[in-house]
């Protein structure tokens, strides 16, 4: 495995353990979906760049485009979150 995979394949399962274990915060979660993005990202582009291949050169954009999307709602979820409840505790919020 070379170091660059390596560090990818960390990358995601430190943001993922992230994910699952620390859960008190929205903030926090946001902060680790976002730290699984990013790696996906950067897998996807090296990858595209290791193959060349023009076909696939556009889903690196993508996914940074869902990415943004994905947090700027977050944000916004956020905002409404400690606007309504005082914090963003997730033990506050009734996700039914």
């Amino acid at each position: 495995m070379s170091p660059t995979s390596f560090t990818m394949y960390s990358t995601f399962m430190i943001s993922l353990t992230g994910l699952a274990l620390h859960r008190t915060h929205l903030l926090s979660a946001l902060i680790c979906l976002e730290g699984l993005m990013l790696s996906l990202f950067l897998s996807l582009t090296l990858w595209c760049s290791q193959t060349e291949s023009m076909l696939l050169s556009l889903s690196p954009m993508t996914l940074l485009t869902l990415s943004a999307c994905e947090a700027s709602t977050g944000l916004a979820i956020l905002v409404a979150t400690t606007r309504a409840h005082g914090s963003d505790l997730m033990k506050n919020l009734n996700l039914l």
